[in-house]
């Protein structure tokens, strides 16, 4: 490569993956058993040793459970036709539900194929021109980007998993040894927040997703009309922006929080109904870093977290020399094979 260029291999987080699938599995069994007609009331929930395990309050209701939860699960096989979770009755009234290797292998090769995509597309957003993008095996990607002499930015890009949700705050926990301890009553947790106004770079916010990255029509960086400040500006699609609508709307007055992969940015308050579908991020972001988390979440989260785990620069001087040394190569082979002719040719006439 004449102009030099980057070299990065990303390894996917699968056991994340893993993890996240057994998260969201009991999120939506809570959800299930609380909402359906008519109500099972379950208890001691636990996620423990890669299972989810719950008690129902009432033997009798075993069998519209298990209903409830093939439903959730496919009837115990996706979309490919294989089995992805295991569910058991012990005990004549506590469920055990086990992921199927064959439905999480199943997950991560969706989510590689997402994420190589999402990978492109952000690339892409830089205007590098011809980047090579494939996979290695079953969690790996392979990028070069040519011309590109530091890839600390691109792997700042791709290390972002992009992860947009808006939850309220939990105005409950005041305690800073509890936000420290990770304190946090049931339906909240803590999550970092390194710009906290209070100096605790903590806080506790509700577990229930107001809205989520997943209603985005779009991401751009801006600069804030008042200070000039970088920001990031989103805007919803028509779904989001309702929604979005709807909840401040039921919250005006409370804090919420915009959370970016697990970090609270701002928790700004809520002053008043937003019914234009849009929102601004502001976090004392640089132009690079506001343009990073613009182009993040306008290329879609990525569904599976990704590391680098190698990486190499060939810059342009090195490029330089391959051509000179191919140069003086091409220039003596064509001077041994000149020799070669005419001795071979002035001894036989």
């Amino acid at each position: 490569d004449l102009a030099g260029g980057s070299y990065l291999m990303l390894e996917a987080d699968t056991q994340d993956l893993a993890n996240t699938r057994i998260e969201a599995m009991r999120e939506q069994i809570q959800g299930t058993m609380r909402n359906g007609t008519p109500r099972i009331d379950i208890g001691d929930v636990s996620t423990r040793n890669n299972q989810i395990s719950f008690m129902l309050r009432d033997p009798s209701q075993v069998d519209a459970a298990r209903e409830r939860l093939l439903g959730i699960t496919g009837g115990g096989a996706g979309m490919t036709g294989q089995r992805e979770w295991d569910i058991q009755v012990v005990d004549s009234s506590r469920f055990v539900l086990s992921p199927t290797q064959a439905g999480l292998q199943q997950a991560i090769k969706t989510a590689m194929e997402d994420a190589t995509d999402v990978v492109r597309k952000r690339i892409d957003a830089l205007g590098t021109r011809e980047p090579t993008i494939v996979r290695q095996g079953d969690n790996r990607i392979l990028v070069q980007v040519p011309g590109l002499q530091n890839p600390q930015a691109l792997k700042d890009l791709l290390g972002k998993t992009a992860k947009l949700e808006f939850k309220l705050v939990d105005q409950t926990v005041t305690n800073p040894a509890d936000l420290v301890k990770g304190i946090a009553p049931i339906g909240s947790q803590i999550l970092p927040y390194p710009k906290n106004p209070s100096g605790v770079p903590f806080i506790a916010v509700k577990r229930s997703v107001m809205i989520s990255g997943d209603q985005l029509a779009d991401a751009r960086q801006a600069f804030d009309q008042q200070t000039n400040q970088p920001n990031v500006q989103i805007t919803f699609n028509a779904a989001g922006g309702n929604r979005f609508a709807r909840v401040t709307q039921a919250n005006v007055g409370k804090p919420f929080a915009i959370i970016v992969d697990n970090q609270v940015i701002t928790a700004p308050n809520i002053e008043t109904a937003i019914l234009g579908g849009s929102a601004v991020i502001n976090g004392g972001f640089t132009v690079d870093s506001a343009n990073q988390l613009a182009i993040a979440l306008r290329s879609g989260k990525l569904a599976i977290n990704l590391k680098v785990i190698e990486e190499s620069t060939v810059g342009p001087d090195l490029g330089a020399d391959s051509v000179r040394s191919g140069i003086l190569a091409c220039s003596v082979a064509v001077a041994l094979v000149v020799a070669f002719m005419f001795l071979t040719y002035g001894r036989f006439g």
